[in-house]
This record gives C-alpha cells, structure tokens and sequence, in this order.
C-alpha cells in the first residue's frame, strides 16, 4: 500500500490552523473594506498568454504548466521532442496556474472595461502557484490578499497603502515591522548616473536577490549580465553611501544626485509628495514605520513607479507585504495607459510570523464554547432545545452524539480545547439545571437552564 504524501511546498491545515488563518483572512478584509475596496475572485488557471512575459524570464521559469487534455502528445514529431522546452510547451500546455493576482486582475479590467467605474478599487484573497525551490517561508502554493487601484495615477493611492499596511499590521499584532519603501524612477536614475542607461530592469531583477545572496552576489550577477567594473565601482559606493540617515537625509542626497537624470529627480519628487501625503492624513512620525531604502527593487517587471515590502522585525522570515505602482500592465492585453498601484499580502507569512512570535490572541484559535453533556436520552431531549438557543446568540455550541461514559466526552472536549462542559444527568432533569464545569480550571457549579443564554462565555 502506498504511503499518501504531499507535494514539497505544499501543506495541510487542520483546524485550529485554519482558525488562525482565518483570523488573518478577516483582519485583511475588514481593512480592505474601510478603505473602500471591492471582492473579486479570477480562476486558478489562465491562459499562458496571460501569464508569460509578465513577470521577467526568471518569473516565466516558475510558471506551473498544466498539459492539455486528453493525448497532450498526440501530435508531437521527433523536431518537437528535440526543440528544446520553450519550444515544446505550447505544443502541450496552453493553461497554467496563476503566478500572482495582480495579472489575472489586469485581464479581469481590459475584458470588463465598459462595465467599470474608474477608479477601480478591488481586493482578492486566493492562493497562487510558483514552481519555486521550497523552503522556510517559501512554498510553491500559497495565499495571497492583494488590494488594487486602477484608472488613476493620483499618488493619494500610494499614501493611502502606506496607511492600509500599517493598519493591517497593528490589527494582527505584529507591531514590530518596517516598511521599505522606494520607487523604480530613482532605479532608473541610479542607472543612469553609474553609467548603464536604460538597464534599470537588470539591475532591479539582481538587487532583488540581496538579501539571499549578498552584495558580492548582486554584483557577480550584474558582472555575467554585461555591467563593467567601473560601473559596479559606482554602484557599490552609492549603495553604501546614499542609504544613511532619516528618508529626507536620503532624499535631499538623491536630488544632488539626480542634478542630470529626469526619471531619477521625478522619482524623489514623487516619494516626497507620498510622505507628505501620509502626514497629512495623520500618521505621525511616531507611529511610521516606512523608511525610503534605494536597494529596494522588486524584481517583478511591471512596476514602474513607487514600490513596498515589508519585513517583520525579530523573525527570519523574509518579506510578508509587497507591491508597487505599474503604469501599463493592461497594455499587454490591449488597454494602454492605465495605471494602477497595489499591495499584496502574504498570508502563509505572516501566519509563520505571528506563530514564531506567539501573536495570535487566545480567540482566534478557539472553535466551540461549550459541549454538551448528556448523561442518557432523557437528559439529551433537555439538551438540544437549549443548545440551539445558545446558537441562537451566537455561541458556538455542539453536543456529543453518542451516549457514552462521561470520561469518554471529557476526553473529547480536552482534546478539542473546548474550554466548557454542560452536564446533565437525571438531577439536572429534574432540577432544571445544568453543571457547568470549566475545563480550563476545574471548577464547576449549578446553573438554571433558563440563565444559561445570560451568561456572559467571554469572563465565564
């Protein structure tokens, strides 16, 4: 008999986990929805032509393919099988799962244009697939929650992710994050001062990998992609020098910086404008957790404007929050020029995070209140009628099914954590009472079966 596995990177949760999880989902939603976004849902799968040539050729490598129906192989010669992988997949695979959510939502926008007011504001919460090598807070399929705005370039909407992350992450506890914030344009100034105009994606897909493979990686990467010594010399020595200080410190060097680079001086323009923004919607220096950080890539493509990520402090998790500004991703599928900003967050993360911490308060993991009791069928006709009146007030109550031994029900009830028993025997029948006994400290007194949809479960 074969011994049932799962595939790497992916898990089961049980359910305190998923109760836990789902402490996160709806923490997210609720922000979501103060801030005014709308509920979307895209299929698992989309077409490849959707997929590829979105997220650079290293994302294009972590695309799972899903083969054709039927003989996927069917019509294959000898030159196909020896064609080589990128020749061979369309011939087999025309679906995959989605990389991420903000692609699909791209395709969702240029198929649903004519019905959308814009801006459009949307959030999606549905797990996402790359073929990745698994690791400690990496998996292959995971959940994320992204909010977007599209039809609007107004950096109100960078402003406004600033305040939803922060939002979002003192809701779940984790009060001890940094927010990194930077912008491709000052990417693409940078490049353009070092000497390699116009190789600002390069140099964003490779400083993307600094925290997995240091500096000396970065540059032997931009070394093997055509980037000079002189050009590594400055680049290095900017890297080192320009990321001191408080975010106007750096961004009063950038503008002595950028005195020759157009894109690079509208890139401090705009990040001066997004602060000054938050402030004036209120958060106060104290309570801000962004810093501007010029490494700071994001090594997908399409952003083009302000990017995020985010990092909780004391874990060696990586990044749980990410996103930026893309001016034309639904150009790809016939709709120029609109732009869009979006943050996504990852909540296979931030469970990881907040369990490491022990952040999850005691009520995001509890399922039933309380179980009931009954000690034989007399005692079970009490209990159901008064059962459903404690469901009634929203109490989450279940009762044991079988009449068996008391032990046996306890025993249940321990292993479920419920941390109150309702018992009724033939005494409680016929005084109109139950035994309420707290599973937590032992204690366990009479109480009158009308009293008991009074009682206050929370300080019981």
């Amino acid at each position: 008999m074969q011994k049932p596995t799962l595939p790497k990177g992916t898990r089961d949760f049980g359910p305190t986990q998923m109760r836990k999880r789902l402490f996160i989902f709806d923490t997210i939603r609720q922000t979501f929805q103060r801030f005014g976004f709308q509920p979307l849902e895209t299929p698992s799968m989309e077409n490849l032509s959707v997929l590829t040539g979105k997220y650079g050729d290293e994302g294009d490598q972590l695309l799972f393919k899903i083969l054709n129906s039927g003989d996927f192989a069917g019509g294959l010669t000898e030159p196909d099988l020896t064609a080589g992988s990128k020749a061979l997949t369309p011939k087999i695979a025309e679906k995959g799962l989605r990389y991420d959510l903000t692609v699909p939502f791209a395709r969702y926008v240029v198929m649903n244009r004519n019905s959308l007011a814009l801006p459009f504001k949307r959030y999606q919460m549905q797990p996402v697939w790359r073929a990745d090598r698994p690791q400690k807070g990496r998996y292959r399929e995971f959940y994320q929650c992204d909010a977007d705005v599209v039809g609007t370039d107004s950096l109100l909407c960078e402003a406004e992710i600033i305040l939803m992350i922060h939002e979002v992450f003192q809701n779940l506890g984790i009060a001890d994050f940094t927010l990194k914030v930077n912008n491709r344009k000052i990417l693409a100034g940078i490049a353009e001062v070092v000497g390699a105009p116009g190789q600002e994606a390069i140099l964003s897909v490779a400083i993307d990998k600094l925290d997995k493979i240091g500096t000396d990686g970065v540059m032997n990467e931009l070394r093997e992609r055509g980037f000079n010594e002189e050009t590594l010399n400055k680049l290095d020595q900017l890297f080192s020098s320009q990321n001191v200080g408080n975010n106007q410190d750096v961004l009063r060097r950038l503008k002595g910086l950028f005195y020759n680079s157009a894109i690079g001086e509208n890139g401090v323009e705009e990040l001066e404008e997004v602060f000054r923004l938050v402030k004036e919607y209120g958060l106060s220096d104290l309570q801000a957790k962004y810093e501007l950080d010029i490494t700071l890539a994001r090594g997908l493509s399409y952003y083009t404007g302000a990017i995020f990520e985010v990092k909780a402090n004391g874990v060696s998790i990586g990044s749980v929050s990410g996103g930026g500004r893309y001016d034309n991703l639904t150009g790809a599928f016939g709709m120029p020029g609109l732009s869009g900003v979006g943050i996504s967050f990852g909540v296979d993360r931030i469970y990881d995070v907040m369990d490491e911490l022990d952040l999850f308060p005691a009520s995001a993991g509890q399922g039933t209140t309380v179980l009931f009791v009954p000690f034989e069928a007399e005692a079970r006709a009490v209990a159901l009628p008064l059962l459903s009146q404690l469901r009634a007030t929203g109490i989450a109550a279940e009762v044991y099914p079988d009449l068996v031994k008391v032990k046996k029900m306890l025993d249940y009830a321990n292993a479920k954590q419920i941390p109150y028993v309702a018992l009724i025997g033939s005494e409680e029948v016929q005084t109109n009472t139950v035994s309420l006994k707290n599973m937590v400290t032992g204690e366990q007194r009479r109480v009158a079966q009308d009293e008991l949809v009074q009682l206050n479960w929370s300080a019981n």
